[in-house]
């Protein structure tokens, strides 16, 4: 396979101008954007509580719909972002791999017409498809993560120092 072939196959995300500009514009108007979640008040008390997430939980899901692991970033699970890049890119290696392998006894098969290179191509492409549906799975996962970090980023478990037990808390903002 000559250089310009693997080219030709291999390389089918194309960054447009017009993409990229759509890219920049969306990052210019969901990053200062801060979406609170649900507030709790009572109108019968003399007192109002209020409770305020810290984080956007839909912020965070389209923060990581735009740009894998940005919704990690945002709720400071810094942790988990080598992780689901780790495990992305391992599932696109092996999509472009297979894709390879696919279309060149993809051509084969249609220059010969043997069994073993229809064989060959047929697995080829079902790897190929298997690895899709993985990366797009784990882009799944990426988005719910991003949903649950920031609904919980609220909620801390602490250690009790007279128990050695842990705490759960909430934490509560009251207004007078």
């Amino acid at each position: 396979m000559s250089s310009s072939d693997y080219w030709k196959y291999s390389m089918r995300l194309r960054i447009t101008p017009s993409t990229a500009s759509l890219f920049f514009i969306l990052f210019l108007f969901i990053s200062p954007c801060e979406m609170h979640g649900p507030q709790i008040t009572d109108s019968t008390a003399t007192d109002t509580v209020i409770f305020l997430q810290t984080k956007s939980t839909w912020g965070a899901v389209l923060r990581s719909a735009i740009v894998p692991t940005w919704g990690q970033f945002y709720n400071e699970s810094y942790w988990k972002i080598p992780v689901f890049l780790g495990i992305g890119g391992w599932f696109v290696y092996n999509y472009m791999w297979n894709d390879d392998r696919y279309q060149e006894n993809r051509i084969a098969y249609l220059s010969s017409l043997s069994y073993v290179d229809k064989a060959q191509r047929d697995f080829y492409r079902d790897q190929r498809d298997q690895f899709a549906i993985y990366l797009g799975l784990t882009y799944f996962a990426m988005l719910v993560d991003a949903y649950v970090d920031a609904e919980l980023f609220d909620f801390s478990v602490e250690e009790d120092d007279i128990t050695g037990g842990r705490k759960y808390s909430m934490h509560f903002r009251y207004s007078f």
